[in-house]
């Protein structure tokens, strides 16, 4: 991916959910961060949960997955692919921080989405998702050396809106 890590920003479903929820932190976050020229990131698995919500009417998440996925381009976010050998180590990296209780054991989407951002050379990811927001720093820093990624930092988005103000 031709990107350069200090000018794109990860997306997290969270994120993408509260904008098609109109809500307006979500939306003041995207719209300043696109004005100051940052490509803004979807991973992989970002899609493809949208996607299972889109195709499962009766959980909660559907209407807003289903406007998320009409919408992301209008919104100039940016969906990206990756190869199934890195798929796979996102995979990989998704267990590695289950197995050192970094995050909960249902939320593997969380650590796929973590590595497959980390191998897009992204630095950090813009999310509202209180597991992603609530791994120790360190700890997270250490599990991405220990499996050679780059490491991706979560942020909310209110805090980066702080961040350049």
């Amino acid at each position: 991916m031709a990107t350069t890590p200090k000018k794109s920003l990860g997306l997290d479903t969270n994120l993408l959910l509260d904008m098609a929820g109109d809500k307006d932190f979500a939306h003041e976050f995207k719209d300043e961060f696109l004005a100051r020229g940052y490509d803004l990131l979807v991973p992989p698995t970002v899609v493809a949960e949208f996607v299972f919500f889109e195709e499962h009417a009766n959980l909660p998440p559907h209407r807003l997955a289903t406007i998320a996925l009409e919408r992301i381009i209008a919104w100039r976010c940016r969906p990206f692919s990756l190869s199934a050998t890195e798929l796979t180590i996102a995979v990989r990296f998704a267990n590695r921080l289950i197995d050192s209780l970094l995050i909960p054991e249902t939320e593997q989407n969380d650590g796929k989405i973590l590595a497959q951002l980390s191998l897009a050379g992204v630095p950090m990811v813009a999310t509202s998702d209180k597991h992603l927001l609530d791994i120790e720093e360190e700890a997270l820093v250490l599990a991405f050396g220990d499996a050679d990624l780059f490491p991706v930092h979560p942020a909310h988005p209110r805090r980066l809106l702080r961040a350049i103000r």
